[in-house]
């Protein structure tokens, strides 16, 4: 923990001595997983380097807590807690996202139509701000509104330096019954009834086509008759169209995406015979952003997450159906366990479930992929719909203040980040992203 301590004097005094007001972006040493833009001005920011953010602090078996710095990977978490019969609440799906970056993006995965967001797992962040100091944060002490407020907002409110979070007990393998259906109404009674019987440990799925609904059921094991792991020449997803029940060891199960979600490359036996131990989310990424200037914008699909309300389910897949009509999707079920202070009030006031879908669109390409972006934001709106920020937002600023709460989101802000350094979260997320304006 004192090594942690100099590390974080070290930004603080950092910060406290810097004279300019010009943006500042952060050096770290993954990679981003926010969808790449090749024109974001993040790339030509300031930098202040926090890569040997990377410790694990402590897991504590008894409390079932883990402190770590924002730098740590899931994989590095699962693999240290898993030896003590524990993982975090929530895993998201690939080896390299860090804890901290889980938190700015709003990461969810299988147990989160019990368990929320892995913000939802959190239990203290350490932040420091624009100005240097150094903050703790947590639900009930004076900074409670920036520790609600932290995630979601993309690094725009300050640094995350330390986070505290629970773990839950894991065993060593993971069974998964594909449960299959040729109708959305059939796929849906199924998620409820998985929803309010609570009788799984993880449930996600994969929406292959208009008639082929798959519901992926996972539950906590002890023995397994065989595993199978997915990080060579098996894709996940398209065994979920073939198997009937799968056998994992609990580390493959979390990182079961780790290849890519519904867009996994190469496809081809000889493609992934020769590629597919070495391809994964991390390394594309890595090249794109490398290659950023001369990669053609069209080269990089779309790619969306959705934030579907049950009951608004119907109407969304009836559209899609007719106006994108690209699958497959990826299916997350995701309990609201916090009604949110990051959402405005009055688009809340609009949404009555407690249990959404994530309807995940990764892979599609389009010439007209900002029509695309565009139509699809405008149909979550009319629906009570929300999706994450982490690729091409076109809302207007009127537009995207009506759904994100600017009044929590300015008092905070003005504490923590007054000569706006990290940018605000729309100019970062719908106009910087695009190398448009500051």
């Amino acid at each position: 923990m004192s090594i942690h301590e100099e590390k974080v004097k070290r930004i603080s005094a950092q910060l406290r001595a810097r004279q300019s007001n010009a943006p500042l972006a952060l050096k770290k040493k993954a990679v981003s997983h926010e969808v790449p833009k090749p024109g974001d001005k993040k790339y030509t920011d300031d930098k202040l380097d926090i890569s040997d953010f990377e410790e694990i602090i402590q897991i504590d078996p008894d409390s079932r807590i883990c402190v770590a710095e924002p730098g740590v990977t899931f994989a590095r978490v699962v693999d240290a807690a898993i030896k003590l019969g524990l993982a975090p609440a929530v895993v998201p799906e690939l080896k390299t996202i860090t804890i901290g970056g889980a938190v700015s993006g709003c990461s969810i995965e299988s147990t989160s139509f019990r368990l929320g967001g892995f913000h939802d797992s959190c239990l203290e962040y350490e932040v420091v701000t624009a100005k240097g100091e150094i903050l703790h944060c947590t639900p009930d002490n004076e900074n409670r509104l920036l520790f609600q407020m932290v995630h979601g907002t993309f690094g725009t409110l300050g640094i995350i330096t330390l986070l505290k979070f629970k773990l839950i007990p894991a065993k060593p393998f993971v069974k998964v019954v594909y449960e299959r259906y040729t109708s959305l109404d059939q796929y849906l009674n199924a998620i409820w009834s998985h929803y309010v019987k609570q009788d799984l440990d993880f449930m996600d799925g994969i929406i292959h086509s208009p008639g082929d609904y798959v519901l992926s059921a996972g539950y906590y094991v002890d023995q397994a008759p065989y595993t199978h792991s997915y990080d060579w020449m098996r894709i996940y997803y398209k065994s979920t169209a073939r198997r009937k029940e799968d056998y994992l060891e609990t580390p493959d199960y979390f990182f079961r995406y780790n290849k890519g979600v519904t867009n996994v490359h190469p496809q081809s036996f000889i493609g992934r015979l020769l590629f597919g131990r070495f391809i994964n989310s991390n390394t594309t990424l890595k090249m794109v952003n490398l290659f950023r200037k001369i990669i053609p914008s069209s080269f990089i699909p779309i790619t969306v997450d959705t934030f579907i309300p049950f009951s608004k389910m119907e109407d969304f897949m009836a559209w899609y159906e007719a106006a994108i009509k690209h699958f497959p999707l990826w299916c997350v079920p995701f309990k609201i366990v916090h009604r949110y202070e990051w959402v405005s009030e009055e688009f809340l006031s609009r949404v009555q479930d407690e249990l959404f879908l994530d309807i995940a669109i990764y892979g599609m390409r389009s010439e007209h992929a900002e029509y695309y972006y565009k139509v699809i934001e405008e149909k979550l709106f009319e629906l009570g719909a929300i999706k994450t920020l982490i690729s091409t937002n076109l809302y207007s600023e009127e537009e995207f203040w009506q759904i994100w709460n600017k009044r929590n989101y300015d008092a905070v802000k003005a504490v923590t980040d007054p000569d706006n350094i990290f940018r605000g979260l729309y100019e970062k997320t719908c106009r910087a992203s695009r190398g448009l304006g500051r």
